[in-house]
């Protein structure tokens, strides 16, 4: 039985533990005569950002968060799943940003951006007051017809890399010749529209040469897809009848996946796998979703500043924003994340704000080692749209020799190696 004085005791502990649990709770007050701008997100678009905003701003104490230590790019990771690179060619970090431009780079899961109050929210409650933030918030994923959270062990979809895309090469690898790898590939929109068949492409170039009795079926949510007559010529001159793309009006729609067994349920069978790579259709990062920076999935934005539609002071980049018509891949975001950065740092300075910025994207896909296609364009922003710039850009010619392929194919490496220096160095 409890008396007074043991109840007392209990009564002291708890409060005890109450206040040295609020007391590791810290609020990171702004130092004097300073502005600070928050990025949260270390990809594409938040990387870029935080490197530019230090150079456009170098006064203001730019601080990055970012969960992880170690960032690992989508862009190249069909050439780690196909055995072309390792995985450690796609694995960056955070030391030039820290070093050489003076980013305050903190590893550590942000629970909430609050508008109100103008401050990040850790996941262990410390506090970050911000002047302005900036936040590339990434995807995540639309789990149905049986593709749960925790499927990914079993069917990966390596649309975020790193574990994932050693799983699915892992699993490539181990697939008997003969075998069938089977994609899903999603509706729009969706992170990197050409990604899912340059990876098609670069398993195929796999298959061909170790498992050359394998075939791939594509079953499409879509009617068609990016650079889609590019991808079909160079299927059939470099891999045959070994790719079979149904899409969601002949064949290609599923109704119910078992991601352990690796059926699919089409309305015109069941489709069953050796190698299950199920790519879920996409909304905006969970992150988005709790800051209140959503509409429907993604996340509005004015697109001259991208400043949030939802949140005052909240710039929204990448992925997770309504930037139409850019597509949503790594080289947007980084493009992206160099405006942000601009208009950032002239609203700070209470300066106007370009208008409109220009913006740009370049996409290569690799179809094999040495055959390489593309996709580029330039873009003006204005407070409610982004337009393409009329005559900029393009996509690669159709027939286009072996020579002008394996050319592409070289402009995607540089590309690569450049956009990571940006970035990065």
């Amino acid at each position: 039985m409890m008396n007074r004085r043991n109840f007392n005791k209990l009564v002291v502990s708890s409060f005890a533990l109450s206040m040295a649990a609020c007391s590791s709770i810290t609020s990171v007050s702004i130092p004097k005569n300073k502005k600070r701008v928050v990025v949260v997100g270390g990809g594409f678009g938040g990387a870029t950002a935080a490197k530019y905003l230090k150079k456009f701003s170098p006064d203001t104490e730019v601080i990055l968060f970012e969960q992880n230590e170690e960032y690992y790019t989508c862009p190249f990771g069909n050439t780690v799943i196909a055995g072309m690179n390792d995985i450690e060619y796609i694995k960056h970090d955070y030391k030039t940003l820290e070093s050489k431009y003076k980013v305050k780079v903190i590893h550590a899961k942000v629970k909430k951006i609050d508008g109100a109050t103008n401050s990040v929210i850790l996941e262990n409650g410390d506090v970050y007051p911000f002047h302005k933030a900036i936040v590339s918030p990434g995807i995540d994923f639309k789990y149905e017809k049986g593709y749960v959270e925790g499927s990914e062990m079993h069917s990966p979809h390596a649309y975020k890399a790193g574990a994932q895309t050693s799983l699915l090469r892992k699993q490539l690898e181990d697939m008997k010749d003969g075998g069938t790898y089977v994609m899903v590939a999603p509706t729009n929109p969706f992170r990197c529209p050409p990604g899912p068949y340059e990876r098609i492409s670069l398993v195929a170039h796999y298959l061909k040469t170790n498992k050359p009795n394998s075939k791939i079926v594509i079953l499409d949510q879509k009617k068609k897809f990016s650079k889609q007559g590019l991808f079909q010529e160079g299927w059939e001159d470099l891999y045959g009848d070994m790719i079979d793309w149904r899409s969601v009006e002949f064949g290609g729609k599923v109704t119910k996946v078992d991601p352990i067994k690796r059926v699919l349920t089409t309305e015109e069978g069941d489709v069953s796998a050796d190698v299950l790579n199920y790519i879920p259709s996409q909304k905006a990062g969970k992150l988005a979703f709790d800051s209140g920076l959503v509409k429907g999935d993604w996340c509005p934005i004015n697109t001259k500043t991208f400043e949030s539609r939802l949140v005052k002071n909240v710039h929204v980049i990448g992925d997770a924003s309504i930037a139409t018509k850019m597509p949503k891949s790594g080289f947007s975001a980084s493009s992206q994340g160099k405006v942000a950065a601009m208009q950032v740092a002239r609203l700070l300075a209470k300066m106007t704000v370009i208008n409109p910025p220009k913006l740009a994207n370049t996409c290569y896909s690799l179809l094999s080692p040495t055959y390489g296609i593309s996709v580029a364009a330039v873009y003006e922003a204005h407070e409610d749209k982004i337009v393409k710039i009329k005559g900029s850009g393009g996509l690669s010619p159709m027939s286009a020799s072996k020579e002008f392929r394996m050319q592409e194919a070289e402009y995607a490496v540089g590309w690569y190696k450049n956009q990571m220096a940006d970035i990065f160095r």
